[in-house]
């Protein structure tokens, strides 16, 4: 099940597209936009430097769109486990499908970091500083603390979940959905993105940090792997409960389940307050 199943099926020589490949296909295109704009604007030399935050967030949204517009029909455009894990939880999409959909996303999210690689081919050299680099791959904080950088990415997947659960309690004209989570994207970027860069999507983060660490740009620096369970773990928490207190307060549903991550989230809330008076800025 999607949100966004509302488009003829598409046909590839004569066979409808396979959920795997079309899972594959969007994540790789939305990677392909939201992490060439961050190349665009960072990169040494690109036409774009210096374009800043407000571009960023408006092509995120838009990838988003575009991408769920390419293979919502198919699929139902999740692109992100987070989603996905969020939606079996509920009983809104089959357990059973769950590996296969990341697997697809992963992999698509590894394609779609190679291409903007490939396109920026010539600007990797002259890029000096090598958090501008991975920058364009992958996420990281503005301030190393971990539980509030769990925090920011758990809050931000709590908004997109909820956001896409109550769009989809309203009627609407056919092909307006995506759009609608594409304008969600934005005020998530804008609102909630300045203290994490706003993964929000585990494989967003995990499959372009993947392609970082093998790909041969030049001076390029480490992966940042110390980081990179927070944009796994921050997302499916706060996507997860995103679904559940939408089942709950919307439906009546997921009552323990509600009550079970309420407490997980206020637990973390409670460790952030407790050590952020340690964290140097």
């Amino acid at each position: 099940m999607g949100f966004f199943c509302t488009y003829e099926k598409h046909k590839l020589g004569g066979e409808q597209m396979s959920t795997f490949t079309a899972e594959l296909v969007g994540t790789m295109l939305l990677i392909l936009f939201g992490g060439g704009v961050v190349a665009g604007v960072s990169l040494h030399k690109s036409k774009g430097l210096g374009g800043g935050w407000i571009v960023v967030t408006m092509a995120w949204g838009f990838a988003v769109a575009m991408a769920a517009y390419a293979v919502g029909g198919i699929s139902g455009a999740h692109l992100n486990p987070a989603l996905t894990i969020a939606l079996a939880t509920i009983g809104n999409f089959a357990w059973a499908d769950v590996p296969m959909y990341i697997v697809a996303q992963l992999i698509g999210a590894i394609l779609g970091a190679v291409l903007v690689y490939l396109v920026y081919l010539p600007h990797w050299k002259g890029t000096e500083d090598k958090g501008t680099k991975l920058g364009v791959f992958a996420t990281s904080p503005a301030i190393n603390h971990a539980p509030s950088n769990v925090i920011a990415e758990m809050v931000g997947a709590f908004a997109l979940v909820v956001g896409i659960l109550a769009l989809g309690t309203n009627p609407m004209t056919d092909g307006l959905n995506p759009f609608l989570v594409g304008v969600l994207i934005i005020v998530i970027g804008m609102a909630l993105g300045g203290p994490t860069g706003y993964a929000i999507n585990p494989a967003r983060d995990l499959g372009p940090r993947i392609a970082h660490a093998f790909l041969p740009i030049p001076g390029k620096g480490d992966s940042q792997w110390s980081y990179a369970w927070v944009p796994i773990v921050g997302p499916i928490i706060g996507g997860v409960y995103g679904a559940v207190f939408f089942d709950f307060l919307w439906n009546g549903n997921s009552v323990a389940l509600f009550w079970v991550f309420s407490v997980v989230v206020a637990a973390i809330f409670a460790i952030a307050q407790m050590t952020v008076s340690k964290v140097q800025d």
